[in-house]
């Protein structure tokens, strides 16, 4: 059963078999913010290039001995086509498109 995924990898593929309606496309804008305390040997947060990989990574495991989370906030807006890049206007129109004429 062919599957197409939306977006970003972190959205969940959708069988277009178990759809009678394909779902419309948007551009969405997200903010999360996120505190934690964290027990990590030191220096190793301090590398910037890759702090944030290494954050979500550890954020990905859980809460557990080694990660106590403190607060969570999630914000996601829809937002008109014209506010994204070109680049992201041009893959949201080919996924319009796909969807009529696939």
């Amino acid at each position: 059963m062919p599957e197409q995924w939306l977006g970003s990898r972190l959205m969940k593929p959708i069988s277009l078999h178990a759809q009678n309606v394909q779902p419309d496309v948007s551009i969405y804008e997200c903010e999360v913010h996120l505190k934690f305390k964290l027990i990590e040997e030191q220096g190793l947060l301090t590398d910037q290039e890759h702090l944030l990989e290494f954050l979500l990574d550890a954020l990905s495991c859980g809460s557990d001995e080694y990660l106590e989370m403190l607060s969570v906030r999630t914000n996601a807006s829809e937002v008109p086509d014209t506010d994204a890049s070109a680049e992201m206007r041009r893959q949201l129109i080919r996924l319009r498109n796909s969807r009529i004429h696939g």
